[in-house]
């Protein structure tokens, strides 16, 4: 005889789920939060996942510089180029060398983002001085970069009118630059234009951008620094003690904070143009790699910064002992790389920051 005992099943079930009804709240309690979406930098890495502060050098001996500082290294080989994790002032870091030119910094940087989690990114290097009131040994540190040198080149300095509309460019796929609401005016002829941008927080429309902003937090930090920016390199000291100042700059090199920086495809050796960009764009240096840094990283929305060491007044006439002094001295890359040392000292992120043993944030 199947005989089943409701009158008793009957309590016992509804003793439990009254039970559960009073344990969901604490255990949905109990439960941690859903971590937050990664962001494009993080939806990938290829060959090290470790958050880390990407250190993209264009000068070769800083990057030594840097490289002999590392804690822990490890270099990993990517299509022939060295990439070198480690810990440096604190943070966890990658350093790279990416070579002379826009076309290397761009491919130099995606490989670093696509390889690594990169949390911040870094650029510093060598470049020639626009601003005529700065001097050789100076590090800049613009607030936002540019590249005028993609451009629309036309028959006069008449706005062009391809598409009908004076100035609209449209029909082409292009857009004259007009950081200031109105179209730059041009060089020779040549018309500044925008660069189209297309990430995840702007798509499927995408945007033309003439200026990539670095990002307000690590530029708040770079301004609280002090540096100790040296104006005789070490090469200048000699055996007895005493200093060569043949390799020493005339001039205490500062740390300069603000401005635009641009880069573009070209050795800038040209003082009409520099004068253009002094003028219409407010400049403080030109250099070959920076703004393609730039685009990458907003491409994938990655925050950064650069530093840039002058080297001389781009397009200057005559010789200039201090250009010949920076380089044959080592000053170029001991103030920049101590430029960057000092802003890993001063960059507080729980993200990058190397753990102490027992547990505490560096």
């Amino acid at each position: 005889m199947n005989f089943r005992p409701r009158f008793v099943l009957a309590p016992l079930v509804a003793s439990a789920a009254a039970l559960l009804g009073l344990l969901a709240p604490a255990a949905q309690a109990a439960t941690p939060p859903r971590p937050a979406p990664p962001t494009a930098a993080q939806a990938s890495c290829l060959s090290d996942c470790t958050p880390r502060i990407g250190i993209v050098s264009a000068f070769g001996a800083e990057a030594d510089l840097l490289l002999g500082r590392l804690q822990h290294p490890k270099t990993w080989t990517i299509t022939g180029k060295r990439f070198t994790t480690g810990e440096l002032e604190g943070h966890r870091v990658v350093v790279v060398l990416s070579g002379v030119s826009l076309v290397n910094a761009t491919l130099t940087t995606q490989q670093l983002l696509d390889h690594f989690r990169i949390d911040r990114l870094v650029m510093s290097g060598i470049a020639g001085g626009v601003n005529p009131a700065n001097h050789v040994g100076d590090v800049t540190v613009p607030e936002r970069w540019a590249l005028p040198l993609e451009t629309f080149w036309n028959e006069s300095d008449t706005l062009p009118a391809p598409c009908g509309q004076t100035g609209d460019l449209s029909c082409l796929g292009l857009n004259l630059a007009a950081p200031d609401g109105q179209p730059l005016p041009p060089f020779q002829h040549q018309f500044p234009r925008g660069t189209y941008l297309l990430n995840t927080a702007n798509a499927p429309q995408g945007e033309y951008r003439f200026d990539y902003p670095v990002d307000a937090a690590m530029l708040a930090t770079v301004r609280t620094l002090q540096p100790r920016l040296q104006r005789c390199g070490p090469k200048a000291k000699q055996t007895d003690g005493s200093v060569d100042e043949k390799l020493c700059v005339k001039e205490q090199p500062r740390l300069r904070v603000g401005g635009r920086g641009v880069s573009g495809p070209v050795f800038l050796a040209n003082a009409e143009y520099r004068e253009y960009l002094f003028k219409h764009l407010q400049a403080q240096t030109f250099e070959m790699e920076t703004a393609a840094l730039a685009h990458v990283a907003a491409a994938n929305q990655v925050p950064y910064i650069a530093f840039r060491s002058l080297s001389d007044l781009a397009g200057a006439e005559g010789f200039n002992a201090d250009v010949g002094a920076l380089f044959a001295s080592g000053l170029a890359e001991t103030n920049e790389a101590e430029v960057t040392l000092s802003f890993l000292r001063a960059w507080r992120s729980p993200v990058t920051a190397v753990a102490h043993r027992h547990g505490g944030a560096r």
